[in-house]
């Protein structure tokens, strides 16, 4: 983390990432397209996800969250920054030059070799199937469907724990503590998710917010009554106690809004505990 000294009223308490271990290059030139701008509108042009818009330009970086290349061993050349995502990212290159970007796992480096392959060494940044992999092991980008890619566990500092084997299927306790079945046969890294002080990070002011493409938000009892359930009122009114409402009229503020029918219910063992609030 960098801590910046008080200097000005943006820099006092700001704390930033340190990028001083990750290469300083260019993006890879053939794994990068464009990003157009949606601003949170959809075909017809209406705002349908608030709170959208503006933002430095982005390039995305093309990454792989399979395994197109089994049992081909690859050497980290790279460890680089990606504006689109939270984590580093890292890039492989293999014996037949060919190049890939993949999500870094923690304590990654340049010159580290992994590999992607059914069963092989717990090693972070290793790829292999999840029946192969022994319990208590910290993993990351799993597939839900086998060949289909990783999905769940992507994120900055996150990572999944196998608890054991049930049939055909892994019992994997989620960062949310919510414990699932995932099909044995499906792919996982071995290791936690890269940058994991990113929690830590604090923006210090709202300008550095623009600069992510991310509006003002107003709260919902500031608002008039026409214009959220939450709104109206003598005063502060608090936030529609006791049943806080999106503008929508939908429960919010920890309220469960998981369909009861959902077809992946099946695959829940426990569901993730919920916060109470203060």
């Amino acid at each position: 983390m960098k801590i910046y000294k008080p200097t000005t009223s943006g820099t006092r308490g700001t704390r930033g990432a340190d990028f001083s271990g990750l290469t300083k290059k260019k993006p890879e030139r053939a794994l990068i397209k464009s990003l157009k701008k949606k601003s949170g509108r959809n075909l017809s042009g209406r705002i349908t996800v608030r709170h959208r818009g503006g933002g430095a330009k982005h390039i995305y970086r093309i990454i792989e969250f399979g395994q197109s290349k089994i049992d081909v061993p690859a050497k980290v050349i790279a460890v680089e920054y990606d504006p689109n995502r939270f984590a580093f990212i890292a890039l492989l290159e293999y014996k037949d030059k060919e190049r890939k970007y993949i999500l870094a796992a923690q304590n990654m480096k340049v010159g580290d070799e992994i590999i992607f392959s059914k069963k092989t060494e717990l090693k972070p940044g290793n790829r292999m199937e999840l029946r192969n992999i022994p319990a208590g092991t910290m993993v990351h980008n799993i597939e839900l469907s086998p060949g289909q890619g990783g999905q769940i566990v992507r994120g900055a500092g996150t990572s999944a724990k196998v608890l054991g084997q049930e049939g055909k299927y892994i019992h994997l306790e989620m960062p949310s503590s919510e414990i699932r079945k995932v099909p044995m046969q499906g792919f996982a890294s071995i290791g936690i998710v890269s940058n994991p002080e990113h929690r830590f990070i604090k923006l210090g002011k709202a300008g550095r917010k623009r600069h992510m493409g991310k509006r003002p938000t107003v709260r919902g009892s500031a608002m008039n009554p026409c214009d959220h359930p939450m709104g109206g009122g003598e005063g502060r009114s608090g936030a529609g106690m006791p049943h806080p409402k999106t503008p929508w009229g939908k429960p919010a503020l920890g309220a469960r809004t998981r369909k009861k029918n959902k077809q992946t219910n099946k695959f829940i063992i426990r569901r993730r505990k919920i916060k109470k609030r203060k």
